[in-house]
C-alpha cells in the first residue's frame, strides 16, 4: 500500500468516526451524580449521538435536542443513550420528553460549550482581578434589548447626586437629560429600536465616564420578549434565554442573565464563567 493511500485511508477513517460522533444534543441542566461515558458532564456540553448516560440516585439531568427543541430530562437511577432524535432508555425509568420552541444557534452553542468545559478546568486558577474604581457600568458594550433600559454606574461615592444625559450622536440636543440619586436611573420614555445612542454620567462634580450603546431592531426586540422567561420557569428556558440574549448581541444583558443564574444554582460553577 503506497504513502498516498495510506494517507487518504487515514482522512475517510477520521471522517467515519467524525460522523459517527455527530453532536446533537446539549445539557441544559443537571443534579446530583450524572456521568457521561466516564465522566461528569458540564452544563452545556455538547452530547454525541450514542453517547451513554449514567444518571445516579435522586439525580436528574435534562438535555437538548439542537435540531428540534424537543428536551428530554432523565431521572436516576438510570442508564440511558442519546440517539439521533430522541432518548432511548436503557435501564430505569423512561426518560420524560416536551417539545419547546428553542433552536440554539451553532455558533453560540459551541463557544458556551467551550467557556463552560474551559471554567472546571480552570478552577484552581486564581480570579481575574474585580475593577475598581469610577465606571460606567450598563450599558458600555453591545447591543441593548429594552427600549427603557436602567442606566448603571460606580461612582466614587456611591451617595452622591449624578446627573446623567442621553444623546444621539451627530446632534447637538441631548435627548435626555436628568438628576439621579445612587448609581442608577431608568429612563422614564422609550427609545428607537435601531439606534445608537450616547450616554455621560456624572457624579459629585466628576465625570465618571461616557459610553455607546446601541438598541437592537424592532423585530428582534419583539422575538425578545416573546422568549423572555417568567420567574416560574423551566430552568432550562433561563439557560436558553440567556444564549439567545448572547446569539442576537445582548452581550452584556446576557453576562447579566449568566449572573443571575449563578446566583440561583451554585452547584454549577460553571455558571459564573458565562457571565464574566
Amino acid at each position: 500500500m503506497t504513502v498516498g493511500t495510506r494517507m487518504i485511508l487515514a482522512v475517510l477513517a477520521c471522517g467515519a468516526a467524525s460522523a459517527f460522533a455527530q453532536t446533537v444534543a446539549f445539557v441544559t441542566n443537571l443534579r446530583g451524580e450524572v456521568a457521561v461515558g466516564n465522566a461528569r458532564p458540564v452544563m452545556l456540553a455538547e452530547l454525541a449521538r450514542g453517547a451513554k448516560v449514567v444518571v445516579g440516585n435522586d439525580a436528574a439531568l435534562s438535555l437538548m435536542y439542537a435540531a428540534s427543541g424537543r428536551e428530554f430530562t432523565l431521572k436516576g437511577p438510570g442508564t440511558y443513550e442519546v440517539g439521533e432524535k430522541e432518548v432511548v432508555t436503557v435501564q430505569g425509568s423512561p426518560a420524560v420528553a416536551r417539545s419547546t420552541e428553542w433552536r440554539a444557534d451553532g455558533k453560540v452553542l459551541t463557544q458556551v460549550a467551550k467557556t463552560s468545559s474551559a471554567s472546571v478546568r480552570m478552577r484552581s486558577v486564581a480570579k481575574p482581578r474585580t475593577e475598581t474604581g469610577p465606571r460606567l457600568l450598563f450599558p458600555t458594550e453591545g447591543g441593548v434589548a429594552t427600549l427603557q433600559p436602567t442606566f448603571r454606574w460606580k461612582a466614587a461615592d456611591a451617595n452622591a447626586p449624578a446627573e446623567l444625559m442621553v444623546l444621539v450622536p451627530g446632534q447637538e440636543k441631548p435627548l435626555h437629560k436628568a438628576s439621579a440619586k445612587g448609581e442608577s436611573y431608568r429612563l422614564p420614555a422609550k427609545l428607537k429600536p435601531g439606534t445608537e445612542y450616547a450616554w455621560v454620567v456624572a457624579s459629585g462634580g466628576q465625570e465618571v465616564g461616557t459610553g455607546k450603546f446601541r438598541t437592537l431592531d424592532g423585530e428582534t426586540m419583539k422575538q425578545v420578549e416573546k422568549r423572555r422567561p417568567t420567574e416560574k420557569a423551566e430552568f432550562s428556558d433561563q439557560v436558553l434565554f440567556a444564549m439567545y440574549l448572547q446569539e442576537v448581541g445582548a452581550t452584556q444583558e446576557a453576562h447579566d442573565a449568566w449572573a443571575r443564574l449563578a446566583r440561583e444554582r451554585t452547584d454549577l460553577p460553571e455558571l459564573s464563567a458565562l457571565a464574566r
